[in-house]
């Protein structure tokens, strides 16, 4: 059975595993992330990929998923806003110093591709495409049973459509951008504004934030929604309409299969699915006759980046 080493790099941590053919985690390590270190982060890549293939000497290859625009070629890192990288030659670095080929992706990419071939979508053979929401949001696209990485490398930057015109300013330089409306942050922002405006609807949200509406955070509006606090339960609303608005967009301009949302967000379960759904249903009201994608949670769980990235160096190989 082919073995291959998965990496996935994120602000906090470098996660590593061995991954088989079928997509299980024979063993894992991690170490911090020095995020603002360049030079360290690479080097802490090759220390969790040479303990890995040291531990499996059968390991055939290396896939890296990073939180960063990488180029077509899929051997550079353009930029990483939570890395400080900036072109960096990440994937003939690491190849080079642990020995083995090494393939080099973005890491929504990586844990959309691993739901594809192991997770909620691995009963489709054609498309899917995948929201992460977390702090921001992005996205990994499957076309044609292959990841889309479009003409620079850059697709599925899905966070950065816009959804409201002249909306809230985004970091990404864009007003009104999904991410600034479905996101951890939108959440919380909706959350702190709905407290402040309706602190009587907020009674336990504000309870577990120690009665500062600025205090609130994600863990807590989900407490309180589950809680049925009205403030918490209308943050959730709006972020699942909007995400629910990019989703038919999607089906509409894609015909996927199926969308898979992902993410941390998605612990929150039905809080979040319940809306998101309905939304997407409404906005496709008029498209009964015609087949329209599933919508689903992803399965993966955090180790959907590992898996992900050993899977295409696998396919690479």
């Amino acid at each position: 059975m082919t073995l291959t080493i998965g990496i996935d790099v994120g602000g906090t941590k470098v996660a590593g595993g061995v991954v088989d053919e079928s997509g299980n985690v024979l063993a894992s390590n991690r170490r911090p992330t020095p995020a603002e270190d360049p030079a360290g982060t690479r080097d802490t890549i090759v220390e969790v990929a040479a303990e890995l293939a040291a531990q499996y000497p059968q390991a055939t290859a290396i896939g890296i998923g990073a939180a960063a625009w990488i180029d077509a070629a899929g051997s550079t890192v353009l930029f990483a806003p939570n890395l400080a990288w900036r072109d960096e030659p990440l994937q003939a670095y690491v190849s080079k110093a642990v020995g083995l080929p090494t393939v080099l992706d973005n890491d929504a990419n990586v844990a959309a591709w691993a739901e594809f071939r192991f997770g909620v979508a691995a009963h489709a053979d054609d498309s899917m495409v995948m929201i992460t929401v977390g702090t921001g949001i992005g996205g990994g696209i499957v076309l044609g049973g292959k990841l889309w990485h479009g003409a620079n490398g850059i697709a599925g930057e899905l966070g950065h459509i816009q959804s409201v015109p002249d909306g809230h300013p985004c970091g990404c330089g864009r007003l009104g951008c999904l991410e600034q409306y479905a996101s951890g942050n939108a959440l919380v922002r909706f959350g702190r504004a709905g407290a402040r405006q309706e602190p009587e609807r907020a009674a336990k949200l504000l309870e577990l934030a120690g009665g500062d509406a600025l205090a609130i955070t994600g863990r807590q509006i989900t407490e309180a929604a589950r809680a049925g606090d009205g403030v918490a339960m209308d943050a959730f609303a709006q972020v699942g309409y909007w995400l629910g608005v990019a989703l038919a967009d999607l089906a509409q301009s894609l015909d996927p299969q199926i969308l898979v949302i992902g993410g941390g967000v998605i612990d929150a379960g039905p809080l979040l699915m319940g809306p998101a759904e309905r939304t997407y249903r409404d906005q496709l009201a008029q498209r009964n006759r015609f087949p329209v994608a599933e919508v689903r949670a992803a399965r993966m769980g955090n180790v959907a980046g590992v898996v992900g990235a050993a899977d295409l160096a696998r396919l690479a190989g």
